[in-house]
């Protein structure tokens, strides 16, 4: 993880007040977290690091672009990624991450190493399901797109020639038709 030593703020000798930090992100970034879903990456993260008396004041901007293949189509594609992440962090006997919004640390570090919060922001900031903006469209033409259609095609041609109703049924209904009359 040496090549996220860019990422470790050095607080105690930051003036109190905001303080701006910026990051560009690539996938060297993810490698240290064994991370390897994105194709390529061009993000830019910017951080406003409010140091207060007692404790500080995060607001992580994420925006760019990550490289990844779509679901559907199996084409890679440049996905737009935004998301913001304001943290509050206070000092304590212990670490403790358990609260989503606030980080209490030892009060006996002078540093903190913030590429934990800028990896789950990323993460967390790209879809779930990823699909290219062709397929939304519907022009993508891809070979996987291809031979999809043309397996529902079978399908469809396969349940028309079924008979239309299961003679099972008929049967059944035909009872409770001859009961009611």
């Amino acid at each position: 993880m040496s090549n996220l030593k860019q990422f470790i703020i050095p607080f105690i000798g930051l003036k109190q007040g905001k303080h701006l930090f910026s990051y560009d992100i690539e996938n060297t970034f993810f490698e240290a977290f064994g991370f390897d879903e994105f194709n390529s990456s061009a993000l830019h993260i910017s951080l406003v690091f409010n140091k207060k008396t007692t404790f500080f004041e995060l607001d992580f901007n994420l925006h760019g672009y990550v490289n990844v293949d779509c679901d559907t189509s199996l084409e890679p594609y440049e996905q737009e990624v935004k998301g913001n992440l304001p943290l509050v962090i206070k000092f304590g006997s212990e670490y403790n991450d358990d609260d989503d919004d606030m980080v209490i640390i030892p009060n006996e570090y002078h540093e903190i190493d913030i590429s934990q919060f800028i990896y789950e922001l990323i993460i967390l900031s790209v879809p779930t399901k990823k699909v290219h903006p062709k397929v939304l469209d519907g022009t993508m033409n891809s070979e996987a797109l291809t031979k999809l259609k043309e397996l529902e095609i079978k399908e469809n041609k396969s349940s028309e020639n079924e008979e239309s109703t299961d003679p099972r049924w008929d049967k059944l209904k035909s009872l409770i038709t001859e009961k009611n009359t």
